[in-house]
């Protein structure tokens, strides 16, 4: 649970403390929020070399390596001198910091499966969905309380007890006779065949890109909310727990309806609502009509709808490679976290005096989202032939068991 916790808290913690961060850092916003950039693309290089790292020398070794250069990156951002040395930091951390998303996950494969695998995986999930709420209000006050980098003192802090409850706590759960050997050429084979599945391609594209318009909002919001808005830090970070708020409750209300609807009729429905709460929030921006209570408001409907439309573009591309599995889970991640690092730095471009850039952003990556559905076909038709080619099992499930290129199942 605290490897599940920690990297979400590192992403979104120091956000309210952009403003002051641009001043301390002799920068802009865009400078600011490439550390935002940098973090997000080592998360997702490293999640794609430490799991199959993993895979071949076991868990414990590069969980705990891993770990512990996290705690070390970390600590080196609280006493970055200058923004050069806080973007290598942050790259640092969040390649190392991968280890305890992507390898925490295969520990649960390896040790539970079935319903009790799910259960695990979902306190997992509820977790890094409540990570985002509680962190611009715990950073709010760490901020209020001394600097910005206090708050990488206390990451650190959480770091160094996720690596220490795992060195006691848990043991290497693949064993030697488990263990992949392939090396590098076969994890290239398996990522190629993943890459090379239309349907997967665009739904883990739409999914990447809909997590492109929530960085937009987190690369961009601060400066929003406290020289636009005219919010202090408190209540920016109260403006941050409210939407994250909607976003845990909306993700929640998503899994209760999968059985009601099917997934690809939720990511329609959730695409549309993001379109529209974007496009409104675009056009406000531009006319200079701007107001508290109507920008949140239409943040938490776009919210509702990246809930509803992430949740299920994952489903839907991991329904394609149930036999890669966990090379689908990887790329999946690293195409989120790669397209969300091109997201965030962009919305700083006009300056910290303007949402244009910001609201303009998250339109364009909603508009991006569908286009990528269209690429990826008629959503769920390839799983649904595979389903009734295979007898039809499984019908009711969000994460459906066909193959990459509709072979047997796993």
């Amino acid at each position: 649970m605290l490897l599940a916790f920690v990297m979400p808290l590192a992403t979104d913690m120091y956000l309210p403390a952009f403003p002051q961060m641009t001043g301390d850092l002799r920068t802009d916003a865009s400078g600011v929020q490439l550390t935002l950039t940098t973090f997000l693309v080592g998360m997702g290089l490293g999640q794609l070399v430490l799991g199959p790292l993993s895979d071949r020398f076991g868990r414990r070794l590069p969980l705990l390596a891993g770990g512990a250069a996290c705690v070390a990156a970390t600590a080196g951002c609280a006493l970055a001198p200058s923004l050069g040395w806080l973007v290598v930091l942050r790259f640092l951390q969040g390649f190392s910091g991968a280890a305890g998303v992507v390898i925490g996950r295969a520990v649960i494969s390896d040790v539970a499966q079935g319903d009790r695998a799910a259960r695990l995986l979902g306190v997992l999930m509820t977790l890094m969905g409540i990570a985002p709420v509680i962190a611009p209000v715990v950073g709010g006050a760490v901020i209020g309380a001394g600097d910005w980098r206090g708050v990488f003192w206390v990451l650190s802090a959480a770091s160094l007890l996720a690596v220490l409850a795992a060195a006691v706590g848990v043991p290497e759960s693949l064993p030697p006779e488990r263990r992949h050997r392939g090396g590098i050429a076969a994890t290239a084979r398996a990522v190629r065949e993943v890459l090379t599945d239309r349907p997967y391609l665009g739904h883990a594209l739409c999914f990447g890109m809909t997590l492109a318009v929530l960085f937009c909002y987190l690369g961009g919001a601060s400066f929003v909310f406290q020289n636009l808005l005219g919010l202090d830090v408190a209540r920016t970070s109260a403006a941050f727990a409210s939407v994250g708020i909607v976003s845990v409750a909306a993700g929640t209300a998503v899994t209760r309806l999968v059985g009601r609807f099917t997934p690809a009729s939720l990511l329609r429905t959730g695409l549309g609502v993001m379109v529209a709460g974007s496009a409104a929030l675009c056009a406000l921006s531009l006319a200079g009509l701007l107001n508290a209570i109507v920008v949140l408001t239409l943040i938490s409907i776009t919210f509702i709808g990246i809930s509803m439309a992430s949740i299920n573009a994952a489903a839907l591309a991991l329904d394609r490679v149930p036999r890669a599995a966990g090379t689908g889970s990887a790329a999946l991640g690293t195409v989120q976290s790669l397209l969300s690092a091109v997201a965030a730095p962009l919305v700083g471009l006009g300056g910290e005096h303007t949402a244009v850039p910001m609201f303009t952003g998250m339109a364009l990556a909603s508009l991006l989202a569908v286009a990528a559905l269209r690429l990826a076909g008629t959503p769920g038709r390839g799983a649904a032939r595979a389903r009734r080619a295979d007898g039809g099992a499984d019908r009711g499930s969000a994460v459906g068991t066909s193959s990459v290129r509709g072979g047997p199942r796993d």
